[in-house]
């Protein structure tokens, strides 16, 4: 069995585990790259979805050799024969767990966003990690989970060796694997398309939509609780696309994404920006621009035109949606799909409320750019100056209201701690401060 990626590995383990929907288990993804496959199995059984987070504590001289794990809540788990054996003394332990405990802290707030961590007293905790290779880190996630009081603890992973029940057996009351293998050489030859290191937005991203999603179950009387959250089959001309629509209840618009070049519905980054939105009551649509097909000629991927009239007839389907009718429109794009957006923007009848481009290129789109009329708000990261650049020049160019802001110390992807919520905030105003319900009649 192999996997396209860690989403659609979660995704294959969400069916095995199915025989969960309408438990009361919470799910703990290991960071960071268990928590993407996490967030689909979540999704999908309509449970919570949390991190477990721990760190090892490693002997000082040895530190690849465990003598323990710490976990939030003040949770330790020592083991006693490693201390002795390596004859670790008590100041030199406390020196070693104080300094990951910091670590432990710093992540816990750079992940959760000052959210309480799940409570796991007499639950049952279903932990997922994208692999198992040596089993330490499951190992310690489970004793942490053990500690902080679950009650029964199932470990589920898509890929790992032939032997992992014998090793980690004892740690969990159940284990659930979808593939296991002899020749186990690395994690990454069960992933044919995407096997690259999980950075800290798309978790926080995963996490945040969980959240979302959690409170639109508990609080589906409130103004901004989710209505929907839904994958949906987009028709653009002749084609079909697959797109995320969320809908908070009594939503005041919708924000079309329009991804760049190699990225897709799934971007971490957009997730989070319209995890941010969703929040502030606007509805969201992620969507795939090209087909699979369309996507493996690399020409496709940069023709604007193209990828302009996608996101226009998209914006044509969803206006017919009952979900978002008389809702006004808005385009968020991001690199490349800046320039789409722009390009879409511009036409005639196109109707669009308003514009915001992170870190885009709306240089590629040429001289559609003074036609814009819907105001326009472009954000790029300091350190990245080509594109600075290309965004000064491209200011110039439009007659629409307009504002270049510079997010200090960010790079093109804005992958700062911080850099991505200071996006989310910006945008979020600049909706907030030009979007009003409108009706999308033919004039």
């Amino acid at each position: 069995m192999f996997f396209l990626d860690r989403r659609d590995a979660g995704r294959q383990l969400a069916a095995r585990l199915a025989y969960l929907k309408g438990t009361e288990v919470v799910v703990l993804g290991l960071p960071r790259g268990g928590v993407p496959v996490a967030a689909e199995v979540a999704e999908a059984l309509g449970t919570p979805l949390d991190v477990c987070l721990v760190r090892k504590l490693g002997v000082p001289f040895k530190p690849e050799l465990g003598m323990g794990a710490i976990g939030e809540g003040g949770i330790r788990v020592i083991n006693d024969d490693v201390v002795r054996t390596a004859r670790i003394t008590p100041d030199e332990l406390a020196e070693v767990e104080a300094r990951e405990r910091e670590v432990l802290k710093s992540r816990a707030r750079r992940y959760r966003g000052g959210r309480e961590p799940i409570g796991l007293e007499g639950r049952t905790v279903l932990m997922i990690d994208d692999e198992v290779a040596t089993g330490s880190t499951a190992r310690a996630a489970c004793r942490v989970a053990r500690a902080r009081g679950a009650a029964r603890i199932m470990l589920a992973v898509p890929v790992a060796p032939h032997d992992w029940t014998a090793r980690l057996g004892e740690e969990a009351d159940e284990l659930i694997c979808l593939q296991t293998a002899r020749d186990f050489f690395a994690v990454g030859q069960f992933y044919t398309i995407d096997f690259s290191q999980t950075d800290d937005d798309e978790v926080v991203a995963c996490l945040e939509a969980a959240a979302a999603r959690l409170v639109s179950t508990r609080r589906t009387g409130s103004r901004h609780a989710v209505l929907e959250d839904l994958e949906v089959d987009v028709r653009a001309g002749a084609v079909v696309l697959r797109g995320q629509l969320t809908v908070p209840k009594d939503a005041s618009g919708f924000v079309v994404f329009a991804h760049g070049s190699g990225s897709s519905r799934h971007s971490p980054r957009n997730r989070f920006v319209a995890a941010g939105l969703n929040r502030a009551g606007l509805a969201t649509l992620l969507f795939d621009l090209l087909t699979e097909e369309e996507e493996i000629d690399r020409a496709n991927v940069f023709d604007t035109g193209l990828l302009a009239r996608r996101l226009a007839d998209t914006t044509g389907w969803l206006t017919g949606q009952p979900e978002t009718e008389g809702l006004a429109v808005g385009y968020f794009g991001a690199s490349t799909g800046a320039a789409a957006a722009l390009w879409a923007a511009a036409e005639p009848r196109a109707r669009i409320a308003a514009v915001v481009s992170r870190g885009g290129r709306p240089d590629l789109a040429g001289p559609r750019l003074p036609s814009v009329t819907a105001p326009t708000l472009l954000i790029v990261g300091g350190h990245d100056q080509l594109v600075l650049d290309l965004n000064r020049e491209a200011q110039t160019r439009l007659r629409c209201e307009n504002r270049l802001v510079i997010v200090p110390g960010a790079t093109h992807l804005f992958e700062e701690p911080g850099a991505l919520e200071i996006v989310t905030d910006l945008a979020r105003d600049w909706f907030a401060d030009h979007m009003a319900p409108i009706s999308h009649t033919a004039g």
